[in-house]
């Protein structure tokens, strides 16, 4: 397993200073935790509230929905779908947490901070063709970043046998870090595809991946999780 102490160039580069990099070298961070025995994927808020209809660059996105991460999130949906059909080869479980639309009677501190969520339209809930679910996923409606909170997430995954959750979609440094921080803390092991989660953010995007592969999870391109995967594959 590879991990943060080797020297490939990793997402992070260029925007964490090397001397920090180092640092967190040094002390020992970011041990690689590997792969259990029973995986499932998770596909965080991948609706065209996050991507918008059609690619298009952030700037113009955000012009037909504000919520949207325009080609970021077009830039991440063809590795989503390749771990997608790793996962459906392995027979594993595929999760769908998603923001479901909010009335007056639980809107929260998020949407004072951030309004505009409220105005999303309808459509925007829904899920992308490309990867959206088929009848045998879970679907789990959430209304907060976390997909643990307020959830049967958990109850979801202890039922299954699931030992180590693959999270993909979005975003980064919000709804994908607060659900690898929590599933963490539950002591899941957790992997990250950096390549196949995204942000509206770049800097946020490489800083919360490196933060992550630091403290909570094993981050990777999509193309080395898949080998694993139909390495595991090849063993079943």
């Amino acid at each position: 397993m590879t991990s943060i102490i080797e020297r490939r160039p990793r997402p992070w580069d260029g925007i964490i200073p090397e001397e920090e990099q180092a640092i967190y070298r040094e002390a020992g961070w970011g041990t690689p935790s590997g792969l259990g025995r029973r995986p499932a994927l998770l596909i965080i808020d991948v609706q065209y509230r996050s991507m918008g209809e059609t690619p298009m660059p952030i700037r113009q996105a955000i012009d037909h929905m504000s919520t949207s991460c325009g080609e970021y999130g077009w830039r991440a949906v063809p590795h989503i779908a390749r771990l997608l059909a790793a996962f459906r080869a392995l027979h594993a479980p595929v999760l769908y947490p998603y923001v479901a639309p909010k009335g007056v009677h639980n809107r929260g501190q998020f949407e004072t901070k951030v309004p505009a969520v409220m105005n999303v339209p309808q459509r925007g809930y829904d899920f992308i063709a490309e990867v959206q679910p088929r009848p045998e996923d879970i679907t789990i409606p959430k209304f907060q970043a976390s997909a643990f909170h307020g959830t049967a997430l958990t109850s979801y995954l202890i039922s299954l046998g699931i030992d180590t959750l693959v999270v993909t979609g979005c975003t980064t440094s919000g709804c994908v870090r607060a659900t690898v921080v929590d599933a963490c803390s539950l002591n899941f092991k957790v992997v990250v595809p950096e390549d196949a989660v995204y942000d509206r953010s770049q800097t946020s995007h490489a800083v919360n991946l490196f933060d992550m592969a630091s403290k909570y999870a094993d981050v990777m391109p999509t193309d080395e999780l898949v080998e694993r995967l139909h390495a595991e594959t090849t063993r079943r």
